[in-house]
């Protein structure tokens, strides 16, 4: 029966993240790694040496790696001890920490929910809070509508299938590990004169580990999206949406984040830019409210195939590769 705790473990935490959404900022593991990250920053930058930073950053993810990986091994060890129920609940809490879905597309509802009732003040506040770092108070209705696409369409990886393929690969440490990498990346990983050395190593890291689910991403939005002819208003057209990721997936400075995005702007057939950065999906229409409302629709589509994907996997691959090492 043990050997069915990691499919039980990620189904329930799977169904616990739709019904129940994120824990409260103050019980949040995720909040503890932020307050862990913000220390580190303060206590690094204290120093103006490049290499002292660098080196700073670099003691602190490996650090933060070792322990959460050590946790995760922990609790997966020490629970198979008790009661399957209790094993599963527990460590299920744990991996539901590591993803979000209901409070990602809770956060582009926010956004489309105030523009749809014409309130550009208060969309721009929902965007900047929920969304984005980027300075949100020039923006118009398109550009809003565009961020918050681009948003869902990259968190869809960093904040779903990428924890999923993690788990998958090496259960609750390789999922608390990704989560840690990723938001260190998100804390640190900017290239300001502040924190470019500082948080290069996170950087660098978190490219490495997001090579693949980036690219799984777009390919199951792909696969997905072309479902119903339209979404929210939003004509779908998979043969062009596969040339557009194939033709703009690499015009973002991450070598990651333009894989989803460039797929969505494809699916959706929107232009998605970020002023002297990217322009996604050159010669279609600008995004609008609805642009939102169908990349959410995309986001759960997404996330179900992901998930059937993973679980299918759990339980049957195994089996195949032990199968064809020795048939």
């Amino acid at each position: 029966m043990y050997d069915l705790i990691p499919v039980v473990v990620l189904a329930t935490a799977i169904l616990a993240d739709w019904r129940f959404g994120d824990l409260p900022n103050s019980l949040h593991p995720v909040v503890a790694m932020g307050n862990w990250i913000a220390w580190t920053r303060r206590q690094v930058l204290k120093s103006q040496n490049r290499r002292n930073r660098f080196v700073g950053g670099l003691a602190s993810l490996l650090l933060g790696i070792v322990v959460l990986a050590g946790i995760g091994w922990s609790l997966e060890r020490l629970t198979r001890e008790t009661p399957f129920v209790i094993a599963v609940l527990i460590q299920a809490a744990v991996l539901k920490c590591t993803f979000s879905i209901r409070s990602l597309g809770a956060a582009s509802n926010s956004v489309a929910s105030a523009l749809h009732n014409s309130d550009l003040t208060l969309a721009r506040q929902q965007l900047a809070y929920h969304l984005v770092s980027r300075d949100t108070s020039q923006l118009d209705e398109s550009s809003i509508a565009a961020a918050a696409v681009e948003s869902v369409a990259e968190n869809t990886s960093d904040s779903f299938i990428a924890p999923l393929i993690y788990f998958v690969i090496a259960g609750l440490p390789g999922a608390l590990v990704y989560r840690y990498v990723n938001t260190c990346d998100a804390m640190l990983g900017y290239r300001t004169p502040e924190l470019e050395w500082l948080g290069k190593s996170a950087a660098r890291t978190d490219d490495f580990l997001n090579l693949i689910p980036s690219r799984v991403t777009a390919m199951l939005m792909l696969i997905v999206g072309p479902a119903s002819k339209t979404m929210h208003g939003c004509s779908i057209n998979r043969s062009a949406a596969i040339s557009i990721w194939l033709r703009d997936c690499r015009l973002t400075a991450s070598p990651n984040a333009g894989h989803p995005m460039s797929a969505a702007a494809g699916l959706l057939g929107v232009v998605l830019e970020k002023h002297d950065h990217y322009r996604l999906g050159q010669g279609q229409s600008l995004p609008t409210v609805a642009s939102i409302d169908a990349v959410n629709s995309l986001l759960y589509r997404t996330a179900n195939a992901g998930s059937f994907l993973a679980i299918t996997w759990l339980l049957f691959g195994p089996s195949l590769i032990r199968g064809s090492l020795y048939p």
